[in-house]
């Protein structure tokens, strides 16, 4: 559904209500002074992906009572927000996919990834009087998936589940019929732990899934799942906890197996910035596409990715850059616990520390700026 984050509004009723709060009397400070970038106080558009857009709205909304700076925001799809930042109609888009080097090629004008929060993708099943989490590995999700394993009770199943009674049932495969960033993170993960799949259907926001039904949206897909015993599908981790969903423990490239829990979502993050920055050169032009599926290390859960918003500086000009990387340095460093209130994982904070101090470096915008 395509929804718009009107700030100026919320910045008013933000302004009243603030002044409600002081009891009438004029006196106190409900707002903190505003931080005006080299004197000048523009506002901005964006637009794109539709998961990260109520922790954006909560984003766009603290920052305007604390700043005056607006920022509107239509969340109309990953895709949508690739386009409109190419054709430099928004000052920034936002993404769960990132652009691949064909669309930044084409796009004639550098876009930098900024990863701004971590999701995953939950496997929810509809198997009734399991005692315990239903266990899968990679390599068997995908044969799932690929319609090589189709029955509960396949001796692969049953070996990683020896404590659960599985039915001998068939096992019925339930996917997104719209194309999603979601279908791509777990398109993202079956390619990188099965060449068949890898080879096959691969990865993508719009995939050509072998065997199944689809449901729109996570809605669509959970509606799917609860309607027929014996289903098993995929959805945003978010969704699944809002939702008190059944979720498979997948096991993660270390043999461990792992509930999609905030710590062990972030561990994947964490994993993979690590090896990042163990690499780096010191260069100032750091990739940060980076995709965070099958990630190593003892606590990470193996679907995960980060959502991106997309920068073009040379697009915008200086002092929208200048506005942007204010707010990116707020909200992923003084922007507390919004994101966690709202069920989603906020990058861990060495992370993105490193994170803000590579668009800082990038863009030639210091924190010493505001």
């Amino acid at each position: 559904m395509r929804r718009t984050v009107l700030v100026g509004a919320v910045l008013l009723s933000g302004v009243l209500l603030a002044n409600c709060n002081r009891g009438g009397d004029g006196s106190g400070e409900a707002r903190t002074s505003a931080p005006v970038v080299n004197g000048v106080r523009v506002d901005l558009t964006g637009a794109g992906a539709t998961f990260p857009y109520p922790l954006y709205a909560r984003w766009f909304n603290e920052y305007a009572q604390q700043t005056n700076v607006r920022i509107n925001y239509q969340s109309i799809g990953s895709g949508g927000g690739i386009r409109q930042v190419v054709a430099r109609t928004v000052d920034f888009g936002a993404t769960d996919v990132p652009m691949s080097d064909e669309e930044l090629v084409s796009a004639n004008v550098k876009v930098l990834h900024i990863p701004t929060v971590i999701g995953a993708v939950a496997l929810t099943y509809n198997l009734p009087g399991l005692k315990h989490p239903l266990r899968l590995s990679g390599e068997v999700i995908a044969d799932i998936f690929l319609g090589r394993v189709t029955r509960w009770n396949d001796p692969r199943i049953a070996a990683l589940n020896d404590d659960l009674a599985l039915p001998a049932a068939d096992i019925l495969v339930v996917h997104r019929a719209d194309g999603s960033g979601t279908s791509y993170i777990f398109s993202d993960y079956l390619a990188s732990v099965s060449p068949a799949w890898a080879s096959g259907p691969g990865r993508g926001k719009e995939v050509r899934w072998p065997v199944g039904i689809g449901g729109k949206g996570n809605e669509g897909v959970a509606g799917q799942v609860k309607q027929m015993i014996g289903a098993l599908g995929y959805l945003e981790v978010v969704y699944a906890r809002q939702n008190r969903l059944p979720v498979v423990h997948v096991r993660n490239r270390e043999g461990r197996f792992i509930s999609p829990m905030p710590f062990e979502i972030a561990s994947a993050a964490t994993a993979v910035l690590d090896s990042v920055n163990a690499r780096a050169t010191g260069g100032t032009d750091a990739d940060l596409r980076l995709s965070i599926v099958n990630a190593p290390g003892a606590q990470s859960y193996p679907i995960a990715s980060f959502t991106w918003m997309l920068l073009a500086p040379d697009a915008i000009g200086r002092a929208k850059t200048e506005q942007l990387v204010a707010f990116l340095r707020w909200a992923l460093l003084e922007s507390g616990d919004i994101a966690s209130t709202l069920g989603y994982v906020p990058l861990p904070s060495d992370a993105a520390a490193r994170i803000v101090e590579r668009l800082e470096r990038v863009t030639n915008v210091p924190a010493s700026s505001r």
